[in-house]
């Protein structure tokens, strides 16, 4: 533990610059809005966008069950910082996550006094945990996600690896894998709890549109939480299939990119509107540039298949089960070690095509009319039915923000 202080001492002065560039510094210090007042609190933290997604509902769940519940989100980057405020709920406050310093995470925990952490997925920062512990604040891991090849990164670290496990107070895994490998690596048996997928869970009521669909959905592409590269991929493989496809929507993993996106949109000579700017695509637009944050489930309904980004370009591809639930056909490149189980039984089970190349795409697409998308969304939607018992998680948390250790208490 000593040394990662000393690694993280003289990386600070790097993380203060990009963070007074980016913005946020003072939260990043641990300097977060303040409660309003009195009552039960939470702290959860996700890295970014996909994290807080899936957590969503356990936060509207806490919310419903412990009315004046005060939570504090947390999270890595700005759009997600930016998301978690956009959901509106009642006695949520976001916040850039503190730096994992000596004192940062503490000042959060002085500040809020919360009755319990919820970290999502792999989110295992040393200080922070160390603090918490400190504290007696206990911590819970939820949808934890640990992949062959980060547990073979964090086997090397040795005791440090035992020691932020040894201060879980409980886990739930999103697959049988990670709980192994998290256990391997020192998890104490007496914190392994039941394994669920948050991901998997969700509200299935249709969102409401934020505009009429220019094109059928059978008829509409979507290339959902782009990359570097991937847009392009997207648009070539589109343009071969126009006969097929009249209109495709482009929503890049992070907005801040949309003006390089639409240079080589314009580049290309490719007519399109750009949502940021409040431009609606009518019928006949090809492309609609949807640079926002908080809307992704919109445009999941609106198209018959859709791209997962991140799987052409390198990394790790993201998640599956947000297009499944929505019911659009799932098509993804070859890097997909994020979520290397659900895409295992998505493609063993004829729930997803996988393309080798991009330059595969445009002929995927023209194989896809609405018989074809719907048997793909069927499969998927069954492949990727929730594991495990969601309630179990929720009363974890209610539990932990009650001060029991427990929910069967």
């Amino acid at each position: 533990m000593l040394i990662y202080q000393i690694l993280m001492a003289l990386a600070l002065p790097v993380w203060l610059v990009v963070a007074a560039l980016r913005g946020g510094l003072a939260e990043r210090l641990g300097h977060v809005p303040p409660p309003a007042g009195p009552g039960p609190r939470l702290w959860l933290h996700g890295a970014s966008n996909g994290e807080l997604t899936s957590a969503r509902w356990l936060v509207e769940r806490v919310v419903a069950a412990r009315p004046g519940v005060q939570v504090l989100v947390t999270a890595n980057s700005a759009t997600g910082r930016a998301m978690a405020a956009g959901w509106g709920l009642p006695g949520v406050v976001a916040a850039f996550a503190p730096l994992d310093t000596a004192g940062a995470p503490g000042r959060v925990l002085d500040l809020w006094e919360p009755q319990a952490l919820v970290v999502i997925e792999n989110e295992l920062w040393p200080s922070r945990l160390a603090a918490a512990d400190r504290r007696g604040v206990p911590v819970l891991l939820v949808g934890a996600r640990m992949s062959a090849r980060s547990a073979a990164r964090w086997g090397r670290l040795g005791g440090l690896m035992r020691q932020v496990l040894g201060r879980l107070t409980w886990v739930s895994a999103q697959d049988a894998g990670s709980l192994a490998r998290l256990r391997a690596l020192g998890l104490p048996a007496e914190a392994a709890g039941p394994v669920v997928a948050l991901k998997a869970v969700g509200a299935d009521a249709a969102p409401d549109l934020p505009f009429p669909p220019p094109a059928p959905r059978a008829r509409t592409f979507l290339a959902a939480s782009t990359h570097e590269g991937e847009e392009e991929i997207a648009l070539d493989g589109f343009l071969a299939a126009r006969g097929c496809f009249d209109h495709l929507i482009i929503a890049p993993r992070h907005p801040r990119r949309a003006a390089e996106v639409a240079a080589m949109l314009q580049a290309r000579g490719v007519e399109f509107v750009q949502r940021s700017k409040g431009q609606v695509p009518a019928p006949g637009c090809p492309v609609h540039l949807a640079d926002t944050m908080g809307e992704m489930a919109a445009w999941y309904a609106m198209a018959g298949a859709c791209l997962v980004g991140g799987t052409f370009a390198p990394r790790g591809g993201h998640t599956p089960w947000e297009p499944a639930r929505a019911g659009s056909a799932i098509l993804h490149g070859p890097d997909v070690a994020n979520n290397a189980a659900p895409f295992a039984r998505l493609d063993a089970g004829g729930g997803a095509l996988r393309l080798a190349r991009g330059e595969d795409l445009g002929a995927a697409l023209r194989g896809l009319d609405a018989p074809a998308q719907a048997a793909l969304a069927a499969a998927a939607r069954q492949l990727l039915a929730p594991e495990g018992d969601e309630v179990q998680v929720v009363a974890a948390v209610l539990a932990a923000l009650d001060g029991r250790t427990s929910a069967a208490e």
